[in-house]
């Protein structure tokens, strides 16, 4: 096998092409100080977090704007219970809110009666047959505004009613 020694390296046993010489003096002609900068150049091993830092902000941002959005209904004092069931808000309940001067709102819509309530909860059951009704009452609320909302979903066929309540803190 013949192989070429790379020109002034015959000591330290590298091996390289031909032309390799000929590039390695045009570099070290072009940059004489290209072989000492090339020692002194050691791989940094720094991890840059401001592109992390931007895209967390942006984030943080983002979430800020959405959750009011998201959000659903009209926002009401809920009542405190011992014994609180806790169910995620998976965008599948039909959410009727009682505000505590006894105004209905049904998914964000403000109705004026029971008759409205049933014709609602109707269109939205013939839409999504698997949707569930959410009760949200103000606590400040009279018991009878919340019957007649009740005997609405109920008038409405659907069997399906939840209550909000908040969890009492002890």
């Amino acid at each position: 096998m013949n192989v070429k020694r790379a020109g002034g390296n015959e000591g330290n046993g590298s091996i390289a092409a031909p032309g390799l010489n000929r590039f390695r003096r045009l570099r070290l002609h072009a940059n004489p100080r290209a072989s000492e900068t090339r020692r002194d150049n050691k791989v940094k091993a720094d991890i840059n977090v401001t592109p992390l830092v931007d895209v967390v902000l942006v984030l943080l941002i983002i979430f800020m704007v959405v959750t009011p959005i998201i959000a659903s209904g009209v926002p009401v004092e809920l009542p405190r219970t011992r014994h609180h069931a806790r169910k995620p808000d998976d965008g599948k309940d039909i959410i009727i809110a009682v505000t505590s001067n006894k105004a209905v709102y049904v998914s964000g819509r403000p109705v004026s009666g029971a008759a409205d309530v049933t014709r609602l909860v109707e269109e939205e059951r013939r839409r999504h047959p698997e949707k569930a009704a959410f009760v949200k009452a103000d606590n400040r609320t009279t018991y009878g505004a919340v019957r007649e909302v009740m005997e609405a979903v109920h008038k409405a066929g659907l069997d399906d009613v939840m209550l909000g309540t908040e969890e009492l803190k002890e």
